[in-house]
């Protein structure tokens, strides 16, 4: 899970947008959320044999939230944009937080209002699809009720433990759905965080924007003997490969006055899959961790860089639709991203001064689905490793 709470920006694990309004106790923001409803992606029960797969969808929204001392009311809209269900909802919640030493406790209600193309496409039956036991059904909008608690305790000034539980009153007609279980959702989370927050501003005025550009080519590797040198092979039989640019923005220096920096990356991929299938671009969105402390740091500058975000891609590369066919695993658009790389400075190289913060060197663009435990990810279990050489300079 990723959680980054910036002035402008956030990203709350499955959810990132844009902070328009942030002032007197009022919050408005745009964003992008995905959609967890869908049918499972393995071992498909009975009850859904021989329906047209529901996948997850991803909505564009609008929310806005009043903070007082008596609590945050907030609303929330949502619009379905991945082609899934085209569905709308709209939330209004209450939330009060508590705090008592390291303990803090917030209770929330929240009710949302759902519309016919969103609940019919996941909980609908298609005339299609009907059976003796499983006839046509059409759910029609409603409106949904949730409870929950939501906890937090800090064990130290930096790992907190996480946990929470929220029950979820589904409306009557999903509920009277041939495929659904008439009862109330019991939903739990249990969690620990750490907390990279520097003592200082992060995103400092003064430091310039980042732009790197790189290429690379698929690897039949792994990711763990890329990382350790045991693997640079690029001679594969599809021989697919990529080229992007990315722009970024140093967030942290010198984390606890280790010589440990954090980067923010935004970049922009394109596939270049060989006749194999159509090209692609794909978006990534990546913190990355260099490491400079090595001895002979004061003569030539050398990083271990290792990053670590989302990817989405417009199609699923070739070399991932392959690998996971062969296994019958499935396949994700949107997967984590890995990103470790090593780089010298070409102006400590060169004796030049100005190009001291050029760095070249090479990198491992990994996409993977954890293993297949998200399914934010598809439950994907596998994905996909290009290596690259890359230039960077701040401008």
């Amino acid at each position: 899970m990723y959680l980054y709470e910036g002035e402008y920006a956030y990203l709350h694990a499955y959810r990132g947008g844009l902070k328009l309004y942030n002032e007197g106790g009022n919050r408005f923001n745009i964003f992008l959320a995905h959609r967890f409803e869908g049918f499972p992606y393995d071992k498909t029960p009975s009850s859904l044999a021989g329906m047209a797969e529901r996948g997850p969808g991803a909505d564009f929204g609008m929310s806005y939230q009043r903070n007082s001392p008596w609590g945050a009311v907030y609303g929330e809209y949502f619009h379905d944009v991945s082609g899934a269900s085209f569905g709308n909802e709209l939330r209004l919640g209450y939330s009060y937080e508590w705090r008592s030493g390291r303990l803090m406790l917030r209770p929330h209600l929240m009710f949302a209002a759902r519309d016919t193309k969103l609940n019919d496409y996941y909980y609908g039956v298609r005339p299609g699809e009907a059976t003796a036991l499983r006839p046509a059904y059409r759910t029609g909008g409603g409106v949904n009720g949730q409870v929950g608690l939501y906890g937090a305790y800090g064990l130290t000034e930096r790992w907190r433990l996480l946990g929470g539980v929220t029950a979820t009153r589904w409306a009557n007609g999903v509920r009277n759905s041939p495929i659904v279980d008439d009862r109330v959702q019991i939903s739990r989370v249990l969690g620990l965080m750490y907390d990279f927050s520097p003592e200082h501003s992060a995103w400092p005025e003064h430091k310039p924007l980042i732009v790197k550009v790189m290429y690379g080519k698929s690897t039949d590797c792994n990711l763990l003997p890329i990382m350790t040198f045991r693997c640079a092979s690029t001679k594969t039989a599809d021989q697919t490969g990529i080229s992007a640019i990315e722009v970024g923005r140093p967030f942290i220096e010198r984390l606890n006055g280790w010589p440990l920096d954090f980067v923010g990356y935004l970049g922009l991929l394109h596939h270049n899959e060989r006749g194999l299938q159509q090209d692609f671009w794909q978006i990534d969105a990546h913190m990355k961790a260099f490491y400079y402390g090595f001895p002979w740091d004061d003569h030539v500058r050398t990083r271990l860089g290792l990053g670590v975000g989302l990817s989405y891609a417009q199609k699923i590369p070739f070399v991932e639709q392959r690998d996971q066919l062969a296994r019958g695993r499935n396949a994700s658009k949107l997967l984590n991203y890995l990103d470790p790389s090593i780089d010298v400075s070409v102006g400590d190289l060169l004796g030049v001064r100005a190009l001291h913060e050029t760095y070249f060197g090479f990198g491992a663009s990994h996409r993977s689905g954890i293993f297949g435990t998200s399914q934010l990810f598809g439950n994907a279990n596998g994905g996909s490793n290009y290596l690259y050489s890359y230039l960077e300079w701040a401008m």
